[in-house]
């Protein structure tokens, strides 16, 4: 088990939005869906796309280079590439694979994130 750090406050992010934290040299993606929050690596495994600037609809969100997607509860794959010819020609070259997911909890009004 890792240690517990502190990332934000829970009044620094509204509902439905994410933001990129950098702790311990990660670069984590952070965020909050109703009153729950969640921490999963911030950069897409395919060609790493900085994810906090791709798009949040409900848990999944959606790399801004090429489309795929991860529900950020469990760190899964949903969609790998968007699709086209560059995306089979993506998937030929450089297989599917899921974020790593980072333990949160909030005490006190503090969001930590477990390293």
């Amino acid at each position: 088990m890792g240690e517990f750090t502190e990332v934000s406050k829970i009044d620094e992010l509204k509902s439905g939005t994410m933001e990129a934290v950098n702790v311990a040299g990660r670069a984590i993606l952070l965020a909050r869906v109703g009153d729950k929050y969640y921490a999963v690596d911030n950069r897409c495994p395919h060609m790493k796309g900085d994810l906090s600037q791709g798009k949040l609809e409900g848990t999944v969100v959606t790399c801004p280079l090429h489309g795929s997607q991860f529900d950020i509860t469990n760190g899964r794959l949903v969609r790998w590439l968007k699709g086209g010819l560059m995306s089979k020609v993506g998937k030929a070259l450089k297989p599917s694979k899921d974020l790593t997911v980072y333990n949160v909890k909030v005490e006190d009004g503090i969001v930590l994130v477990e390293f």
